[in-house]
């Protein structure tokens, strides 16, 4: 028997979605603010929020 994987409750169909914007929205108010954000990932626990930032370029002008 063959599933298409989509849950049939209408209150799980955008679910997911939701729940990918929420963690997009979280991500990017941690990196605006400078506070961290946690994920566990592969068995620890990493704030991803810091994870990527760049330092500054040099010679960069504000």
């Amino acid at each position: 028997m063959k599933t298409n994987g989509k849950p049939k409750d209408k209150d799980l169909l955008g679910s997911q979605a939701a729940l990918k914007r929420a963690a997009r929205s979280a991500l990017t108010t941690a990196r605006n603010t400078g506070t961290p954000c946690y994920i566990l990932q592969h068995g620890k626990i990493v704030d991803i929020a810091a994870a990527r930032q760049r330092p500054a370029r040099r010679g960069a002008t504000r």
